[in-house]
Parts: C-alpha cells; sequence; structure tokens
C-alpha cells in the first residue's frame, strides 16, 4: 500500500480503517512498528515497536533509525485530519535525544490538547505560517523513557481558499 493510495482511501475508511491500513503498510509492518489507538477525533494515538532480530542494531538495544520512524509522521497526520484542507500542514524538523538504551518493546503516545488547537488557529488565522513545537517521550515496558523526539510542524492557513 502506498501512502499516496492511503491518503485517497483516508476520506473513506476514518480513523480505525486508518490504523488497520497503516499497520499493514510494509515500513511500519516491516519495522516492526504497530499503531495501537487512533481516537476517532484523532487527537490520541498510541504507537509501539516491536524488539526483535531485525530491528535490533549492532550492540543489541533498539535500532536508532526504528524509534524514530515509529513517531514521524503522527503530529503531522493527526492535524491534517483535525484541521481539514484549508491549512497546509508538513513535517519542518526533528531531534532525537537517546537517553538510555531500549531493551525491550517501546512506545509513544501523541496527543494534540484543545489548548493547542486554539494557538495554531489564532497564529494561522491571517494566512500566517506558524511553526508548532511539539514531543513525544519514547518508553520501555517499565515506563523508563529511552528517547524524546522534538518536532517542528510547519502549519498555514489558506484564507478562504479551499485546497483540491
Amino acid at each position: 500500500m502506498s501512502a499516496p493510495l492511503l491518503k485517497k482511501l483516508q476520506k473513506y475508511i476514518g480513523a480505525q480503517g486508518l490504523k488497520k491500513l497503516m499497520n499493514i503498510w510494509f515500513p511500519f509492518k516491516g519495522s516492526g512498528i504497530r499503531i495501537d489507538k487512533i481516537s476517532n477525533d484523532y487527537r490520541e494515538i498510541n504507537v509501539s515497536l516491536a524488539f526483535e532480530w531485525y530491528n535490533k542494531n549492532y550492540v543489541g538495544t533498539q535500532f536508532g533509525g526504528s524509534l524514530y520512524a515509529m513517531v514521524d509522521p503522527f503530529y503531522m497526520l493527526m492535524l491534517i485530519h483535525i484541521l481539514g484542507k484549508n491549512y497546509i500542514i508538513w513535517d519542518r524538523s526533528a531531534e532525537i535525544h537517546f537517553l538510555r538504551p531500549g531493551r525491550s518493546k517501546v512506545f509513544a503516545h501523541f496527543k494534540i490538547l484543545p489548548e493547542d488547537l486554539v494557538i495554531i488557529k489564532e497564529s494561522t488565522k491571517n494566512g500566517d505560517k506558524y511553526y508548532w513545537n511539539a514531543d513525544v517521550d519514547i518508553f520501555d515496558i517499565h515506563g523508563e523513557v529511552i528517547a524524546t523526539v522534538k518536532k517542528t510542524i510547519y502549519i498555514k492557513y489558506l484564507s478562504g481558499i479551499k485546497k483540491s
């Protein structure tokens, strides 16, 4: 399943259909990444990454590339669905800080708060671009944070112009 096809199907399948399709999308499935939950309003997503032979690094811990891949698209996807077609939304930048080795299945929880949306809408209402910053922790089965990812998302409101 290609990402452009996934995007086209999304308007027909809703959040739970998106979850199912993303869980069979090869870049995630092949890395051991699983979307465990997507709320119907797209404001919360839970993701996990298995700890298997195919995603361990040279020293036998979670591979950093897989850790980043498990958190890469979600804030952007959430905002696309929450804000709608009158917004341009792109990942702008990201930074990952490894805090301790991952030696088990790991998890990430994404949440967009109502106050985040108020700030985004207020900051973009005149068609201005806005860079929204969000952090997400990656934690192990013991609840220990093993990495923190800082995401910056580019957002621009298209002042009444409908995106096709």
